[in-house]
Parts: C-alpha cells; structure tokens; sequence
C-alpha cells in the first residue's frame, strides 16, 4: 500500500470510528431516590410514587433505587405493584454501601424540608453529584447545614416561590434554583375497584359528592407513631386553635348540604384525623345535615384515597398533599394554611390558583372558604377548567425539573 492509500485509508477508519464513538448509546446511570419519610400520612407517601413515576415517564432507560426512610404499613407493597422494577434499599450498612458504590446520583425527593445529613453523608461517602427536587425550605435550626446542602447541589427546585426567595436572599449558590412543585402532582396510584365499592356501600355517587379534611395546627405524632413522645407545647397550641381553624370547614359542610344536591364526605390525610373530622365537623353538625354526610372511620393508603378524590366534584380543608393529589387529576381543591404548615401552601399561588387559597392565620377562611366551595359544586365545568390550568402549570415545572436531570445524567 502507497503512502497516499494509507493515508486515505487511516482517515476514513479514524473517522468511521467517529461516527461509531458519537452514535454509541450513552452509559445508563444509577439514580439513587432519597424518599418515603414516613407512612401515616397519605401526602408523605404520595411524594415517591410521583417522583418515581416522572423518572418513569422522562427517564425511562435509566434504573432507579429508592432509599427510603419507611416503607411499611403495606407502602411497599404498593410502590412494587405499580413500579415492579424499582429496588428498594434495605435499610442495613452493607445495602447503603452497596448502592453508594453503584449508583451514580441522588435525587432528594419532594418533602417538606431538605434531609441535609443524606446529601452530606453522599457527598463524603462518594464524591458523586446530587440534586434536589421539589422541597420547602424554611431555614429553622440547622438552616447553615441546610444552606450547604443547596449549595452543593447541581440543582435544587423549590416546590414554593417562598422557599425559593428565601434561599436566594440567604446567598445560596447552587447554579440551578427554581420553582418545581411537589412530584405528587405526579402520583399516578389508584385502587379504583375497592373505592367504587366502598363508595357504593356508604351510599356516595361519582360527582355528587365533596371532600373534607380537618388537620390541627401541629400532627400529633403521639397518638399514630411509635416512639413519638408527647409534646405539651404543641398539644396546647392545637386545643387553643382547633375550633378556630377547623368551624370555617364545618360551616361549609352544612352550606354544601343544605344549599346544594351534594354529599359530603370527611376523610383523612394522616392517620389521626379520623377522631379529628369525628369530634371536630360530624358530632357538632345539625342532625339534618348529617344525614347527607358520610364519616371515614378508618385510614387509607394513597392509591384509595386517590380513586375517592377521582370521583369526587372537589376538595376542601386544612391539609396541602390531598388537595395536590386532587390537582393532578384536574380535580378541584382548596388549600386552608396557617403558619405552622410552613411556606408549602403558597404553592397554590406559584400554580395560578391563589383564589382557592385562605390563610387561617389573617381569617380569610371565615369569610371566604364557604363561598369558594359552592362556587366549585355550582359551576362544575369552570372548576374543572381551573384545576386543569393548574395542572398545566405544575406539568410544566415538572418536566423542567427532569429535563435538567437529564443534562445533568447525560452530560
């Protein structure tokens, strides 16, 4: 072979073997979930069934772990039905070591605050990157290790504007901060056969009814989590505000009953409020309306709540993560907060929805959360409208927020 051949010949092998470098698929990565805080509240186990069902939808080819924090009461069970590839990681030293040395990045999930000792713990253990995805930051405590922790993330979406303004103004300096709501606005379980027909057993018809959920102002883990001690500070603060922040929601219970064709049903976010909306909302109603009110006696899983929610002509009440679940199904909802539930519910602004918003603490619920509901059941169609509007919205930051992980796997 002439030198001139030879040289034809290197360059067309060196740039076949370009062509082949450039259109090799990218290495899949390991994304290891930092999720599933706890299981006595719908809302805290509704975070990892939405985050886990986006990196299904966004980022199919690539293999997820969850590390949870607890994943029993049947949680488990749940998440292996609806996501039967998904591992869960054994809470033991070797599985944690394990799944350090093999996986690629953490994603912190959805949450009212940032697990900062998971991110450390990574970070000193790995070198490996992290982000952080859909979380309230209120800065109390430990806010310096909570800083460092959004600093060192490659992205941090906060799942309210008030979070987002906060880190900024306390000089964070992770390159990628925005608004990214909760990922339950992307939990997908249902368990529709079971609700259809508890439904029909407690005499409630698909559309013909609304939900309610009281919450007082601090969850009493005491009376539903073992090893909780007693708090008397909070226990107090709860006795003084009950009747104030709960008597808004009764009033428009006994509105929706005697002004309108509809039912109601009181149902629980977490595990206590079932004695809540018993003491509280059904025994001091007029006997007249309790005929046309249904008392959920016992807890529920998310996938059956949501499949009640999905039949329902809306929801109102005290708690955030059942009204988000009802948002991401383009059912109407109605958020009451005070100051105790953090900055989370300015969410409801951040989605375009600040008129179903009350804050208990400047009494916006007195006046004007009985009108919100029955504008709901008396104009159907435009409530639905607006809860799909702000399903939109909360679509929308989602995507962002796995579009930039994706930059971040494949990049």
């Amino acid at each position: 072979m002439n030198r001139r051949n030879f040289l034809v010949s290197t360059l067309a092998t060196s740039s076949l073997s370009s062509i082949a470098i450039a259109q090799a698929p990218k290495a899949k990565k390991r994304i290891l979930l930092r999720s599933s805080w706890q299981t006595v509240n719908i809302g805290d186990i509704a975070h990892t069934p939405g985050m886990l069902h986006l990196l299904e939808k966004h980022l199919p080819e690539h293999k997820v772990t969850l590390w949870p924090s607890s994943v029993d009461n049947g949680v488990a069970e749940m998440l292996m039905a609806r996501f039967p590839r998904l591992k869960i990681m054994a809470a033991t030293d070797e599985a944690k070591k394990e799944a350090f040395e093999t996986h690629d990045f953490l994603l912190h999930g959805s949450g009212p605050g940032i697990s900062w000792q998971s991110t450390a713990e990574w970070t000193e253990k790995t070198g490996k990157p992290y982000g952080i995805g859909g979380v309230t930051w209120s800065a109390p405590g430990k806010g310096i290790e909570g800083l460092k922790a959004i600093n060192g993330a490659k992205f941090v979406f906060f799942r309210d504007s008030v979070s987002l303004e906060l880190a900024k103004k306390k000089g964070a300096t992770c390159p990628i901060m925005e608004f990214g709501p909760d990922a339950t606005f992307a939990c997908d379980l249902v368990n529709d056969a079971p609700a259809a027909a508890w439904l029909k057993e407690v005499g409630l018809e698909e559309g013909k009814f609304v939900c309610c959920i009281p919450k007082l102002r601090n969850s009493p883990y005491w009376e539903i989590k073992k090893g909780y001690a007693f708090d008397e500070k909070k226990h107090a603060r709860n006795e003084a505000m009950k009747e104030h922040d709960i008597a808004p929601l009764r009033n428009a219970v006994i509105a929706v009953v005697r002004q309108t064709p509809m039912k109601v049903l009181l149902c629980p976010e977490d595990a206590s409020q079932m004695k809540l909306n018993k003491q509280m909302i059904y025994d001091k109603l007029p006997e007249d309306v309790k005929a046309k009110v249904v008392w959920r006696k016992d807890y529920w899983l998310t996938d059956f709540a949501q499949s009640v929610y999905n039949r329902s002509a809306g929801l109102f009440g005290n708690e955030q993560h059942s009204p988000i679940m009802c948002i991401g199904h383009g059912i109407p909802a109605i958020v009451c907060r005070y100051k105790e539930q953090t900055s989370k519910g300015f969410m409801w602004k951040d989605i375009g929805r600040a008129e179903w918003l009350f804050d208990h603490d400047l009494d916006e619920a007195e006046k004007g959360l009985t009108p919100a509901v029955l504008a709901i059941v008396n104009n159907p169609a435009t409530a639905k409208e607006k809860a799909l509007k702000a399903k939109a919205v909360a679509d929308d930051r989602m995507k962002r927020m796995m579009d930039v992980l994706r930059a971040e796997l494949e990049g």
